[in-house]
C-alpha cells in the first residue's frame, strides 16, 4: 500500500470512528482495514490508534499525523483539480463589473475578441464607479482602479493608472503651454472634485514633490465630463492616459509635463482585476483574466507612443 492510499484510509477510519464502520463505507472487510492500518503504522514506526474492544482513539502521534494528513490531502485534491481545470474549456455565464469609463473604453471593446475565442462563454457586464461586494452581487471578476480596500479579494495588477495634464491645441495657443507645475497657477484648470474645498494636484520627479492648488471655472465629479470640457477648450485637466490616448493620437489633446509623476490623490494608483478567493479558479474566470492582461499588454497599449 502506497503512503497516499494509507493516508486516505487512515482519515476514513478517523472519520468513521471504527474499523468496521470504515470498512462498511469503503466496501472492505474490517479485518482488511485493520491489517492495512497496521501496515501503515509499521511503515511509520509508530502507533496511530489506541485499540480496545469498545473504542478506537488516536494516540498523540496519531492526532499529529491526522492534522498534517488532512492538509496534505487537501493540497493533493487542489493540485488535481487545478490541472483538471486547465484542461476544461471555459463555458457558462461570466459576470463582470468595471468602472463606467474604463468599462466603456476598454472592457466592452475587448469582449468581442474574448467571446470569439471562447464561444461557450456568455458575459453579463455591469458598470459602476462604486466598489460593489462581489460575493453579495454574484460577480465573478471585477476591474478596479485605485487603492485596493477589500483584503478578502485576490488581485492581479494589469497596469499603472498613469495620469497626465492635458489641454486642447486651441486652448494652448490662447493661453500658452505650462512648462512646470508652478505655471498651472496661471491657467484655467478643469478639476475633478472628489471632496469639498480647494483641490490639489500632486507632482513628483527626482525626489522633488509638489502639491499645487488648482482652480478654474468649472469642476465635476466625473472624469468623462472633464474630458469633454477640455476637448471644447475649457482649460487643462489631469486625466488617466487610458481615457484620452485616442485624442492624443488624433491631435485633439496635448499631453503636458510628461516628465512628472502626477495624481489628484495618491501617486500609487493601479488598475487591477479582482475576484473572490477560491481554492479553484474556474476556467472562464482564469481565461478572462489572462485574456485581459494579454490584451492590455505591458506597457498598456494606451501608453505606447
Amino acid at each position: 500500500m502506497d503512503i497516499l492510499t494509507g493516508m486516505r484510509l487512515f482519515t476514513r477510519v478517523v472519520d468513521a470512528g471504527s474499523f468496521s464502520e470504515a470498512g462498511r463505507v469503503l466496501g472492505m472487510a474490517p479485518s482488511s482495514v485493520s491489517r492495512q492500518i497496521s501496515g501503515l503504522e509499521d511503515s511509520l514506526g509508530t502507533q496511530l490508534f489506541n485499540r480496545t474492544t469498545r473504542k478506537l482513539s488516536l494516540t498523540e502521534a496519531g492526532g499529529l499525523f491526522h492534522e498534517r494528513v488532512q492538509r496534505i490531502l487537501l493540497d493533493v485534491e487542489d493540485a488535481t483539480q487545478a490541472v483538471t481545470s486547465l484542461e476544461s474549456a471555459p463555458r457558462g455565464t461570466l459576470r463582470l463589473n468595471a468602472p463606467v469609463g474604463f468599462g466603456n473604453y476598454h472592457v466592452a471593446s475587448a469582449l468581442p475578441l474574448f467571446l470569439a475565442r471562447y464561444p461557450d462563454v456568455t458575459v453579463e457586464l455591469s458598470l459602476s464607479d462604486q466598489f460593489i461586494d462581489l460575493v453579495d452581487e454574484g460577480v465573478d471578476v471585477a476591474v478596479r482602479i485605485g487603492a485596493l480596500r477589500d483584503s478578502t479579494l485576490v488581485a492581479r495588477r494589469l497596469a499603472d493608472n498613469r495620469r497626465l495634464v492635458y489641454g486642447a491645441p486651441d486652448y494652448l495657443r490662447r493661453h500658452g503651454t505650462p512648462q512646470t507645475p508652478q505655471d498651472l497657477v496661471n491657467h484655467h484648470c478643469v478639476v475633478y472634485r472628489y471632496r469639498p474645498g480647494h483641490q490639489s494636484w500632486v507632482f513628483e520627479k527626482d525626489g522633488e514633490r509638489l502639491e499645487m492648488t488648482v482652480t478654474g471655472p468649472v469642476s465635476s465629479n466625473n472624469s468623462e465630463c472633464l474630458h469633454k470640457m477640455i476637448l471644447g477648450g475649457a482649460g487643462l485637466a489631469m486625466l488617466p492616459t487610458w481615457m484620452v490616448y485616442e485624442d492624443v493620437t488624433a491631435g485633439r489633446l496635448v499631453p503636458l509635463l510628461k516628465d512628472w509623476l502626477m495624481s489628484p490623490t495618491s501617486l500609487e494608483s493601479g488598475i487591477h482585476v479582482v475576484f473572490p478567493e477560491s481554492r479553484h479558479l474556474s476556467p472562464k474566470v482564469r481565461a478572462f483574466i489572462d485574456f485581459l492582461a494579454d490584451h492590455i499588454g505591458k506597457p498598456p497599449y494606451w501608453d505606447l507612443e
